[in-house]
């Protein structure tokens, strides 16, 4: 069993908006944010899940090295919903060396160096690119851990897209074997041409707003986000307050971009992570699934959950609000699982008037309003990576 942690803050920002208050009004009113691509260069016909360049400011002063779109999404983070004040706070409690920052991210910050690359001059020379902290994996936990003014370690993971989730697995380790007594974990990403011509040349954007789980699903809408969460270990005063639970990770290696069609990383994952929290199946009352809206991928989640759940539990994906923010997509839709137990919601699928008739999962369409103490939140990325996390209201 893993130790319970603390979910101390939490924030978010995404195509639905900048902030828990603005997730929290979209996912009750069921406003999507996915539009038609605007982005010069891109593939056409494509929506996408594009964050407001209005709510994104550069980054100067000592860190104005570090500015690029995906540092900027991961400082409007910051700002927001007094994450950067929760996390000094637990700096002055704890020391800065003894706050981790570990974040997730598949692009960085590669439409930097794509724009240096339009400003070639004559001779196709490359104008300056300072790599190491704009394109870089690492530049976002490097940035992020400069920016917040701490000195504990710090690292980056690119699982695809289970970077995000994997983090707070990674974080709970690193609290567990004392080696830090707080976490800075998510992860962000942000649009860039490499990434959604990339999935065209696999044809699997979808044609407008994407529909998970929907029987006429065609594919993934491509989005930019960023989900932020500070853990620290639980105390007994902290029971009822909402937590990290448990964590599982599996790697199947099936294919380089195929699930597994009969989902058994999924099915590990998902296992582990309720063997991690010490509950069983009949203990989960909401599954947040991947549910990327390509044909393979939801129809393997579903047979996973299916096996484990069977159709008690309902089931449903978020991607329909945001578009798949893939190394984000795990961190961000944590929080967004945290609202739902916040709120007792249970928000169903967006675009979709009719679930696949070949599921047995029971999955989610329109919105309803239930005691949630406990959500499974699945992430599953290229090459065989899977992950789940459970959270819900500490014990």
């Amino acid at each position: 069993m893993m130790v319970p942690l603390r979910i101390t803050a939490m924030t978010a920002i995404s195509a639905i908006g900048t902030g828990l208050a603005a997730s929290r009004a979209a996912l009750h009113g069921r406003h999507g944010g996915l539009a038609p691509c605007t982005m010069p260069g891109m593939p056409a016909g494509i929506w996408t899940g594009q964050i407001r360049d209005a709510d994104l400011v550069p980054i100067t002063g000592q860190l104005a090295g570090f500015d690029c779109r995906n540092n900027r999404i991961a400082e409007a983070a910051l700002r927001t919903d007094g994450f950067a004040e929760a996390v000094l706070d637990a700096r002055e409690r704890f020391g800065p060396a003894r706050v981790a920052v570990i974040l997730g991210t598949s692009t960085s910050g590669i439409e930097e160096t794509e724009q240096a690359y339009t400003r070639r001059d004559a001779d196709g020379a490359l104008p300056t690119v300072d790599y190491a902290r704009t394109h870089d994996l690492h530049s976002l936990p490097r940035y992020v851990r400069a920016r917040l003014g701490l000195r504990g370690p710090a690292f980056s993971i690119s699982t695809a897209c289970t970077s995000g989730a994997l983090t707070l697995l990674e974080a709970a380790r690193m609290i567990e074997v004392g080696i830090a007594d707080a976490v800075v974990a998510g992860g962000a990403d942000s649009l860039c041409r490499l990434t959604l011509h990339g999935f065209a040349s696999l044809e699997l954007l979808a044609r407008g707003a994407c529909r998970p789980c929907s029987a006429d699903r065609d594919g993934i809408c491509i989005g930019e986000a960023a989900g932020l969460v500070l853990l620290e270990r639980a105390t007994p005063g902290d029971a009822g307050a909402l937590g990290l639970l448990g964590a599982g990770a599996s790697s199947d290696g099936h294919h380089m971009s195929s699930p597994h069609p009969d989902g058994l990383g999924a099915m590990a994952a998902m296992h582990a992570a309720l063997t991690a929290a010490g509950i069983g199946p009949t203990e989960i009352d909401f599954i947040s699934m991947h549910g990327t809206g390509t044909r393979a991928n939801d129809a393997m989640e579903d047979r996973a959950i299916a096996q484990l759940f069977g159709d008690r539990v309902p089931a449903s994906s978020t991607k329909g609000y945001t578009g798949h923010t893939l190394g984000a997509s795990g961190a961000l839709e944590a929080v967004f699982a945290g609202l739902c137990i916040e709120d007792g919601l249970i928000p169903g699928c967006l675009n979709i008037d009719t679930p696949d008739a070949g599921f047995g999962t029971r999955i989610a369409v329109g919105n309803s309003g239930a005691r949630v103490d406990r959500v499974l939140k699945n992430a599953f990325g290229f090459g065989g990576s899977n992950v789940a996390l459970v959270i819900g209201r500490l014990p």
